[in-house]
């Protein structure tokens, strides 16, 4: 400080005046009404996905304010609108950075990221007139809640190319009680809106998030294909309606895996439509893979086949599955008037813990859009394989129940073990209309699935071949995380 002093009273008086003047406006610059000016920097953050973008922008450059009230419905569809814009220039990225993000509905766009920072939650507007009604399903009919449309999905996009909704675990909350109070009391005249949708697209990955209390269903694919749902946890209260978890409908070539689901309703619940839309439709879900799923659910399924399975079902691999205090682990549901089929199912490795069934098969579920479904569409169920499954606390280790005049066929059960609840049913495997064999299967199975003696028979199949979304190539990209 003295050299500073002696130095300066070497310099001309003019001089001086001119310097200090510089120093004093330079000071003042960085002092805001006492405070010091943040500084900003940069800090590079890296992901997992199919495609690596080369614009990217952040929700606050569109006027976004995460402060947990303002609503950012336009802020999101201009950020979304104005990223479109390169989707042939290497596609782009909507960076969502820390605090509360009150929103609307809004839409995607193709080769296009959608990336949440860890301290980042979308809130979704209780305000019904942030979602527009719009068209049943196709292969539905007609909304699930009610006759006509359904309120559009809080993240929507459909007829899409590369789509990713990811980030660094990152929140999406439905705020969805007043939605299951409505729906209680009878007050809805449109179907609840889901939380993610995805429609008639390709290349979908929805990954690293967590997803609570939404309103409907959480995830929902269809008509789409080459999907991976990676990393997701999503928690909703065991009792709200119809919180499903992950819910692949008429999509083809899905890969679903590393997940944590607390649901109201199935955690994963595979589809295809309902009754006759769903056979004229006739898209089916098939080439699906389910690996390494932990799942609670006490009055549904781990993973439900069905019930709206009319475009029919094939070719479902899930293992490495954990089910605790989960009513069932593998339901096939389905009925008379369904159509369409279940088959080439192959489930193995599977934990389950308290549970009220672990095999259970369902041919009178009964729900119908309307009257007119054909009464002779009869479902074919066959080549159903369960293996390497252990169980303990069961109340019922098997309720399988086909179709009179159309039992389901060709089940193969080997290497189970299951442990009976104190409180266990007297009749601990009730068949009907069903049949196939087992082997190694404690306690013994019903009569219409024989025990072939594990001496003499191989395990049930399970596909050695991978499926076409294994070979799907995920890469490491980067974005770019601003930093006060």
């Amino acid at each position: 400080m003295e050299l500073s002093i002696i130095t300066l009273t070497n310099i001309p008086a003019f001089h001086r005046f001119f310097l200090l003047t510089i120093v004093i406006l330079t000071a003042l610059s960085n002092n805001v009404n006492g405070r010091h000016k943040i500084q900003r920097t940069w800090e590079t953050v890296e992901y997992s996905a199919i495609n690596c973008r080369t614009h990217s922008a952040y929700l606050t450059d569109f006027g976004g304010i995460g402060d947990g009230t303002t609503l950012n419905t336009n802020a999101f569809r201009t950020a979304v609108d104005h990223l479109s814009q390169f989707q042939s220039d290497g596609g782009s990225l909507l960076y969502v950075p820390a605090g509360k993000w009150l929103t609307g509905s809004f839409n995607l766009t193709s080769h296009f990221t959608l990336y949440l920072d860890k301290d980042a939650v979308l809130l979704a507007s209780q305000d019904k007139n942030d979602y527009p009604v719009i068209a049943p399903l196709p292969s539905y009919g007609r909304g699930r809640d009610a006759e006509g449309g359904r309120f559009i999905s809080l993240i929507f996009g459909t007829n899409l190319t590369d789509v990713v909704i990811t980030g660094e675990n990152g929140t999406i909350d439905g705020q969805g009680q007043q939605w299951w109070d409505k729906f209680h009391k009878g007050e809805l005249k449109f179907t609840r809106p889901y939380l993610i949708e995805i429609m008639h697209s390709d290349n979908i990955q929805i990954s690293s998030l967590t997803l609570v209390n939404s309103p409907s269903w959480n995830v929902h694919p269809i008509y789409s294909s080459n999907i991976i749902i990676q990393g997701i946890t999503i928690l909703a209260p065991v009792r709200s309606p119809n919180t499903d978890g992950i819910n692949p409908d008429s999509c083809i070539n899905t890969r679903i895996e590393d997940c944590y689901i607390v649901s109201g309703d199935d955690c994963i619940a595979v589809k295809s439509g309902w009754d006759e839309y769903g056979v004229a439709f006739g898209m089916p879900t098939k080439q699906l893979a389910i690996r390494r799923i932990t799942c609670i659910s006490p009055t549904s399924a781990t993973i439900a086949l069905g019930s709206e399975m009319s475009g029919g079902i094939q070719d479902v691999r899930a293992e490495d599955i954990v089910a605790i205090n989960t009513e069932s682990a593998v339901r096939i549901k389905t009925a008379v008037g369904r159509g369409g089929y279940v088959k080439d199912i192959y489930v193995r490795g599977m934990t389950m813990k308290t549970m009220k069934y672990v095999f259970w098969m369902t041919g009178d579920y009964g729900s119908h859009p309307d009257n007119n479904y054909d009464p002779n569409a009869l479902p074919v169920i066959e080549n159903i394989n369960y293996r390497d499954m252990v169980a303990e606390n069961v109340t019922i280790g098997g309720k399988l129940a086909g179709i009179s005049g159309d039992p389901f066929t060709g089940i193969c059960i080997s290497n189970v073990t299951i442990e009976m609840a104190p409180k266990a049913k007297k009749l601990f495997w009730n068949c009907t209309d069903i049949s196939g064999i087992s082997s190694g299967v404690v306690p013994q199975p019903c009569d219409l699935l024989p025990d072939q003696k594990t001496e003499y028979v191989s395990p049930c199949n399970f596909p050695t071949e991978s499926l076409p979304i294994d070979d799907m190539e995920i890469q490491t990209c980067s974005c770019r995380k601003k930093i006060y």
